[in-house]
């Protein structure tokens, strides 16, 4: 039984490590802190969170937006995809991200709302099935930039990522640990699961 047990205990880890090394490695010199040093990118894609936590403003939704607006304004990208949960008329991250935006000076005829991202694998293959991006340049924290970049990968398309500044409260660690989990389903995904988005449906042009 103790055999049992520690084999079992070797393979989890050894899943987990294995899992975690994939999206670094795929990820490794497309990930970017200095929005000078992107490359240009036709389509960005912001990946969706809600706006407020508990009634207090979600600190990943700022910076993903303020990371947005640094990178458009910096002359980096045409087109900005907005891609996120849309569950009810009360919860509809998408637009809430591109109302931030046009806020923030981002005109609204460059924001594209995808309201069918409900994580990160259908946000990254929606962008290529529904809305024919073949190269994105993904705007979250690193740990989902990693993620995605090896999602995109896996799909065939060419991406890189602007890192957003990350969150160091209680709630940052408790989304990093959910992050173990998450990349351990990443790698499954594509490599066993055969996993396809939740919802596919017509194409939709992005501005030209």
């Amino acid at each position: 039984m103790f055999r049992v047990i520690l084999t079992s205990s070797i393979l989890i880890v050894g899943v987990i490590v294995y899992a975690n090394f994939t999206a670094v490695w795929a990820s490794r010199g497309r990930i970017f802190d200095d929005v000078r040093a992107l490359p240009k990118s036709r389509v960005g894609l912001v990946f969706g969170t809600t706006d407020r936590v508990n009634g207090r403003e979600n600190l990943y939704f700022r910076y993903r937006i303020e990371a947005a607006k640094a990178v458009w304004d910096a002359g980096k990208l045409e087109t900005l995809i907005v891609s996120g949960d849309n569950r009810s008329r009360y919860y509809n991250e998408p637009e809430k991200m591109k109302q931030a935006l046009v806020e923030r000076g981002i005109p609204a005829d460059r924001i594209v709302c995808d309201f069918a991202g409900l994580r990160t694998f259908d946000s990254v293959v929606r962008a290529k099935k529904i809305f024919s991006a073949s190269s994105l340049l993904f705007i979250s924290q690193r740990f989902q930039n990693e993620r995605a970049i090896y999602l995109a990968q896996a799909n065939g398309i060419e991406a890189y990522g602007f890192n957003a500044k990350d969150v160091d409260t209680q709630g940052g660690l408790k989304t990093k640990l959910r992050e173990v989990g998450a990349r351990v389903k990443m790698w499954l995904d594509v490599n066993f699961l055969d996993t396809r988005p939740k919802h596919l449906g017509e194409k939709v042009a992005l501005p030209k």
